[in-house]
């Protein structure tokens, strides 16, 4: 269970004032108007909702006292974990992917939504068989998250789609296949993920 105060980035006991501009800010920056054309909208989605709770937890009272006590604080270094991971969404959101590489190689917790992000990362930087175990290691880990699923099937669909232009192009034509023309699709299938295999094109 998450602490609804660090969803916000917030330290316990901030105010209500407090409680109301992190969330107005966060909500700003993730509500999916704001996330149309963005490759990660499902990411983007899924944390305006998690925002949205947090908010009515603390706003509502949910995150009294036996919230605390039932809230698992064993992580000491701050950054580790739950800290780390939000970073790592804002890195993405940001298209810093390889910066959110290096943050996620120092996580010591490697949960489901670690190897999620990881997953993502890769993708996005045209790894794509390398992003898909870390997405199918999540989803194994968590097989309910719709978040998981969801972007597994979406690289599923990419690769089967890559895959089926490519045998298409090959029964077409008896010479050997174009280098180019590989080249530029696979830039193609880069650029749906927000990375850039063909910095030129």
């Amino acid at each position: 269970m998450r602490d609804p105060y660090e969803v916000l980035g917030l330290s316990r006991g901030a105010s209500k004032e407090e409680v109301k501009s992190a969330y107005r800010k966060l909500a700003k920056k993730y509500h999916p108007d704001m996330n149309e054309n963005n490759p990660l909208q499902d990411l983007a989605e899924e944390k305006f909702k998690e925002i949205q709770w947090a908010y009515d937890e603390i706003m509502n009272g949910g995150s009294s006292s036996s919230y605390s006590n039932s809230y698992d604080y064993s992580n000491n270094s701050g950054q580790d974990s739950t800290g780390s991971l939000f970073n790592v969404r804002q890195l993405i959101q940001t298209g810093r992917f390889n910066e959110a590489v290096r943050v996620l190689n120092g996580v010591k917790i490697r949960n489901a939504e670690w190897s999620y992000l990881m997953g993502v990362c890769y993708v996005n930087m045209g790894s794509l068989g390398q992003g898909m175990q870390f997405v199918q290691n999540a989803v194994r880990m968590e097989p309910n998250n719709f978040e998981y699923k969801n972007f597994l099937n979406q690289i599923l669909n990419m690769q089967q789609t890559y895959q089926n232009k490519a045998y298409n192009y090959n029964r077409r034509s008896s010479n050997s296949v174009d280098c180019c023309t590989q080249l530029i699709c696979a830039d193609c299938l880069c650029e749906c993920l927000g990375g850039d295999l063909i910095s030129c094109c």
